[in-house]
């Protein structure tokens, strides 16, 4: 059996914060904001994983109300929902994502983003996508206040 999920988040940026996506800390004047570390890419990932096994979103699972995750890496947020979906029999076949943003360049930073996410998710590199776009100056994320990240998820048992 296969099943498909979507996952999407955005975060402000705020100056004076560190500035990770897909685990990956990037040198950058403001980070995302966030109860946890702020990694929009990653919390995309976790919905549209969560989503495919028919299982709550990150915020139910998750909460910002929960002292435990405050300031704790996405990272460990998505083993945790890894751990969760094989223990239900599921494994990730491949998850494609697109990072929105005016600045950083998101090219440069993807085969570091894959070398960290893969060995999480079980995927080979091949079966990871991530791709950067602008929003050509619109919104929030246009004008540079935001990011916003955008995943789907194929998982199989």
């Amino acid at each position: 059996m296969h099943k498909i999920g979507f996952g999407y988040d955005i975060h402000a940026l705020v100056a004076g914060r560190k500035l990770v996506l897909g685990g990956l800390h990037i040198p950058f004047a403001a980070g995302l904001a966030g109860h946890s570390d702020g990694d929009g890419l990653i919390h995309a990932i976790v919905d549209a994983l969560l989503g495919a096994a028919g299982e709550a979103d990150i915020g139910r699972l998750f909460p910002d109300t929960d002292p435990h995750t405050e300031g704790l890496s996405s990272l460990h947020l998505l083993g945790e929902v890894m751990a969760r979906l094989r223990d239900a029999g599921w494994s990730v076949v491949n998850v494609d994502t697109v990072i929105v943003a005016e600045e950083p360049k998101i090219a440069p930073l993807v085969e570091s983003m894959k070398n960290i996410l893969c060995p999480v998710l079980g995927v080979e590199k091949d079966a990871l996508g991530i791709k950067g776009k602008t929003n050509e100056g619109f919104g929030p994320v246009g004008e540079g206040r935001a990011i916003a990240c955008w995943a789907v998820a194929l998982i199989q048992r």
